[in-house]
Parts: structure tokens; C-alpha cells; sequence
């Protein structure tokens, strides 16, 4: 490779780096608003051309802004950028304090389609005026405006010139401008073209015009506290282009406030000083034991669980009292009738398990006592019980005895028929023979 070709690749390399890292140095005056647009044309060039021509310009970039060193940018200095295909704003007043210290800003653009980045570094020169700040300000609520809007050279100027032919001074600046919704403003909804507002403030170095302070009287302080909109005579000035809610300005003779110093307490070990950098601790810490601290989180509640654990045990298995001991606190009569119970339970169990047994005391056929007959029951030893109805009629069945009635008065009978039964193959009426000679 000859040294002209060396010479002119590393002069586009050069090139390169320092377009990539380029410094632009900017002089704003302290107390005066400060814009400055990042042009999205500007940052083009460092990233390929878009494959279609004529189309590089639609690239969607977006901006990452903070001060050299720094997660963020200066507390006076803010950002907005609605949206990738638009060019971001850095915008913010800078104070007296801030006058001979160059701040330098970081910013980083992203090409959202080729995902490669770009970084310049902004200067900002704060110089000092003596002619500010202006002793007169006066700050505007514009209702049909954004912040972006109203940032725009034109429109600023715009607004400056109504202020100018209402207040007519020598000497006129814009001082700040705020989002309404960094004061606590909502969201407005997306419809009728809403826009979300913005405050303006600019500074004079005349009095307020006799216009400005009609907001001050009475009549106009009423119809303000009942959210009526007040009669301003040079409302018509701005009402073509800007509409002021005239409720919420605010004119302010810095000459006549009082300056209120507040005494700040004595911050203690754990706060930063105001000015200087942090200093992490040495990385040769002392070593620390935590045997006490296992001791008090851990030894003493489990030995604490185990006594409770022994002394629930105790309780539990070693004092019950027993039986016996219930037998004998309880009355003999309740105990019979437990005993009783206990064992009608058990033959009803065992009877349930096999039906062909015979049929318990309780369901033995009974006798009429005025005749001497044997009434047995309905179904013999060996009928299914299972698909028995709940009702039978009286049939003339196998083994059916009939045995007469009498009625309740005069001496005719009736015969009713009942069912002659063998328990274990000795007749019913063995039984009731028994029984009646008892």
C-alpha cells in the first residue's frame, strides 16, 4: 500500500472519529432562556445511507442526553423529543451560580433501524450579564400550546412580540419555559386537539402595563373564583395565535421581594457534602463475626420450639386420665345405657353383613292377645327384603293363618288374615303358648 493511500485512509478515519465525537461549543447568558435543537439531519451522516434513496431522512433516531460523568443532565436543563421521526429539544434557564463553569453534555443518538449509535458533546459557556435578570417578570399560562411548539423560534418570537406591544419596554427576554404537566397538569385526552399547555415567563425592565394588572381587581378576582374567565382589554392581541388563561399569571417585581434565608441544619456523617465526589470505603473491611448473630436467629428459638414441644408432649400422652378413671366418675345407669347402645349397634352391623341369619327379638311374629292367634310378620325368612315395597296389601300367601276379630260392639267377628312363620323351623305358636302360660 503506497503512503498516499495510507495518508488518505487515515485522514478518513480522523475524519470519522471526529465526527463522531465532535464538540460544538454554545454561549448562553445566565438568566435568559436556553434552547438548543438536535437536528436529526445533523447526526444523517453517521449512519449508513438508508438502502432506498431519497429516504434517509425517515430514520427513526432517538436522543440520550446527560452531563459527561453523569447518569442525567443538570437540574436547569431539560429534554423532550415526541417522537423518533422528530428532533429533540435541550431547553432550561441557567442560574447565576452556574456562570464560568462549562458544562459539557453527552449526546447519544440511536438509529432505530440499524441499531448503531452516535455520540456528541454539546459545551455550554455560561456567561454573566449585568443587565440580568430583569427586575419585572411576568409569567403566561398558554392553554393551546406544547412545550415543543412553543419552543419553536418562530412561535416564541411571535409570543415575545404581543407581549412587547402590550408592555412596551426597552428591553424584553424570555426567561423559562414549563410544561404544565411538570406543575401537576394532566394528560389531556386525544381529542380535539387538546394540547397540554405551557408556562411562559419573561422579563421586562419597565413596570407592568396598566393591561396586566386589570387581573388584579376586584371585579376581574371574582370572576376568576368562580371560574369565569376575566375582562382583559388586550385579550384581542392574543387570542389569534395564543389563548392566555388570564386566572393564572403571575407578575412579580423582584425589587420588592424580600429575600427569606433559611439557616440549613448541620448534615450529619451519612450526608454528602454539597460540592465534592463520593469516596467508597477501603476494600480491606474488618471481618465480622456472626456467631452471636446465629445465636440470637436461630439457637434460641429452636431450643425455645423444643421446650414447648416436650412440655406439649407431656401433656399430650403422660396426663390422660384414662378408662378406668372415666368409669368410674360416670353414673352406673349411663353406663348400662352405653353398654346397651354399643350393642344394638353390633348386631345391627352384623345383621347388615349377612341376611339369611334369622331375624332378630325385635322382629319375631306377635300374638293377638283376646284370641290367642299368631300374628306373624308380612314376609318370611327367605323373601328379598331388598325389593320389597314400602306398602304391601295382604294377599293370600303360602302359610297364611285366619284368625277372626271381633268388633267393637255386638258379638260378629271379623276375619283378618295373617301369615303363619317357623323361626328355625319350631313354629310361631310354641312361642306364643309360652308366653301365655306366663
Amino acid at each position: 500500500m503506497s503512503a498516499a493511500a495510507v495518508a488518505v485512509l487515515l485522514g478518513a478515519v480522523i475524519t470519522i472519529l471526529s465526527r463522531c465525537h465532535a464538540e460544538r461549543n454554545v454561549y448562553p447568558s445566565a438568566g435568559v432562556l436556553f434552547v438548543h435543537v438536535l437536528e436529526r439531519e445533523h447526526f444523517k451522516g453517521e449512519f449508513p445511507p438508508y438502502p432506498k434513496s431519497g429516504d434517509a431522512s425517515n430514520d427513526p433516531i432517538t436522543f440520550n442526553t446527560n452531563l459527561k460523568g453523569y447518569p442525567d443532565r443538570p437540574g436547569w436543563l431539560r429534554y423532550i423529543q415526541r417522537t423518533p421521526l422528530g428532533d429533540g429539544v435541550l431547553y432550561g434557564s441557567p442560574t447565576a451560580e452556574h456562570v464560568g463553569k462549562p458544562t459539557v453534555i453527552e449526546i447519544t443518538a440511536y438509529n432505530r433501524r440499524t441499531f448503531e449509535t452516535a455520540r456528541h458533546n454539546l459545551v455550554i459557556n455560561i456567561m454573566a450579564t449585568e443587565e440580568f435578570p430583569l427586575p419585572y417578570q411576568a409569567e403566561f399560562y398558554i392553554k393551546n400550546m406544547n412545550v415543543e411548539e412553543m419552543l419553536a423560534s418562530e412561535v416564541l418570537g411571535d409570543f415575545l412580540g404581543a407581549v412587547k406591544n402590550v408592555w412596551q419596554p426597552e428591553r424584553l427576554n424570555a426567561i423559562n419555559i414549563t410544561s404544565a404537566l411538570d406543575r401537576g397538569g394532566r394528560v389531556p385526552l386525544p381529542i380535539n386537539n387538546l394540547k397540554e399547555g405551557v408556562y411562559v415567563m419573561v422579563g421586562a425592565d419597565v413596570p407592568f402595563s396598566s393591561c396586566l394588572r386589570e387581573v388584579e381587581n376586584p371585579h376581574n378576582q371574582l370572576r376568576c373564583s368562580q371560574e369565569m374567565e376575566p375582562v382583559i382589554s388586550c385579550d384581542k392581541k392574543f387570542r389569534a395565535q395564543f389563548h392566555i388563561d388570564w386566572c393564572k399569571i403571575s407578575l412579580v417585581d423582584i425589587n420588592k421581594v424580600v429575600p427569606v434565608y433559611i439557616t440549613r441544619p448541620d448534615p450529619g456523617t451519612g450526608i454528602l457534602p454539597e460540592f465534592g465526589e463520593y469516596n467508597p470505603p477501603s476494600e480491606s473491611l474488618k471481618s465480622r463475626d456472626y456467631f452471636s448473630d446465629f445465636l440470637v436467629t436461630l439457637a434460641v428459638p429452636a431450643a425455645v420450639a423444643v421446650v414447648l414441644f416436650f412440655i406439649l408432649g407431656y401433656t399430650m400422652c403422660c396426663r390422660r386420665e384414662g378408662v378406668e378413671k372415666r368409669n368410674m366418675q360416670t353414673p352406673a345407669i349411663q353406663l348400662v345405657h352405653h353398654s346397651a347402645i354399643q350393642k344394638s349397634t353390633k348386631e345391627l352391623r352384623s345383621m347388615s353383613k349377612n341376611r339369611e341369619i334369622s331375624w332378630p327379638l325385635s322382629t319375631l311374629p306377635v300374638f293377638n292377645p283376646v284370641s290367642g292367634e299368631v300374628v306373624p310378620p308380612i314376609h318370611p325368612d327367605s323373601y328379598e327384603t331388598t325389593s320389597m315395597p314400602l306398602m304391601q296389601t295382604q294377599t293370600n300367601l303360602q302359610n297364611q293363618i285366619t284368625i277372626p276379630q271381633q268388633r267393637p260392639s255386638g258379638d260378629n267377628y271379623v276375619m283378618s288374615t295373617f301369615r303363619r312363620l317357623e323361626v328355625n323351623g319350631i313354629p310361631e305358636e310354641r312361642k306364643v303358648a309360652e308366653a301365655l302360660n306366663l
